[in-house]
């Protein structure tokens, strides 16, 4: 029997997720905040079958790469980086940041966030679109943390983003996708993946979002903030994989009233037709 904690294989190659050109092994971006210590940061990202972590530049030192830490543990699993600009006020800031995730990580890979509240963690739209159109001309590999805005999404794309990744809540918040027909109508207006990022709070959240035809989820606090992290690791893979499959085969029509699921054509008798039974 299958082990339920053990990652799964690869998806088939007609369902690969590509972003760019570019082939990735699982659906599920994860995190590296908010975790009790390395070892279980490693034991969740694990049983999340994720390959694409995103790591904080600001927050953790990348240039400590010894045994026991964070960044040490990434590359001692080929883990793919995603650097991000997480706490970046300013456009200038973002760009600086993610110039300085390259030099140190190796990867051209950014998760470009221009933060602009506090207190929301919102995106700054302007400043995201300043950012973006500096970083792609540069040679960057511009994942944009944005808004649910199917304009805003159009736009980053225009700009040379390969994917955009719209919150479905705020920031930690755990509330779920808020907003499902913004994000129907963004997946629809764009060309480019679209991998939902914030808000999941759990693994039937998760699952929505691939139902609504996301392409992918990342998620970090979800999954940290658990009671058992590496149980709900385990729980999201299982989730991203049952939404995708869910999306693909195709959900029946929803219908006011009820529906028989055996029709009662060739049936042995109905109230009326007694005599069938031989009774009178």
């Amino acid at each position: 029997m299958t082990d339920p904690t053990e990652p799964t294989s690869a998806p088939s190659n007609d369902d690969a997720l590509l972003i760019g050109g570019r082939t990735f092994s699982s659906r599920l971006f994860v995190g590296t905040g908010k975790y009790a210590s390395v070892d279980q940061t490693r034991a969740a990202i694990l049983a999340s079958g994720a390959r694409v972590v995103t790591v904080a530049v600001r927050r953790v030192d990348l240039k400590e790469r010894g045994v026991g830490s964070l960044f040490g543990m990434l590359l001692e699993e080929k883990f793919d980086l995603l650097p991000n600009t997480a706490g970046c006020y300013t456009a200038d800031d973002a760009i600086r940041t993610a110039r300085l995730g390259r030099e140190l990580s190796g990867s051209d890979m950014v998760k470009l966030e221009v933060i602009g509240d506090p207190k929301t963690l919102f995106p700054d739209v302007v400043g995201l679109l300043e950012a973006t159109k500096v970083l792609v001309k540069e040679g960057f590999f511009v994942l944009p943390y944005t808004n649910d805005d199917p304009i805003t999404a159009k736009k980053l794309v225009d700009l040379g983003c390969p994917a955009v990744m719209p919150l479905g809540a705020p920031i930690g918040s755990g509330l779920g996708i808020r907003n499902p027909y913004n994000l129907r109508i963004l997946m629809e207006t764009v060309s480019v993946p679209v991998i939902v990022d914030a808000g999941v709070g759990t693994a039937s959240d998760a699952a929505i979002a691939m139902e609504l035809g996301s392409d992918g989820v990342l998620m970090n606090t979800a999954i940290a903030a658990a009671k058992d992290p590496v149980r709900m690791a385990t729980a999201m893979r299982l989730a991203v994989d049952a939404g995708r499959l869910a999306y693909r085969a195709g959900r029946m029509e929803k219908r006011l009233y009820a529906n028989a699921s055996s029709p009662l054509a060739g049936t042995i008798a109905s109230s009326r037709g007694h005599d069938a039974l031989g009774i009178e």
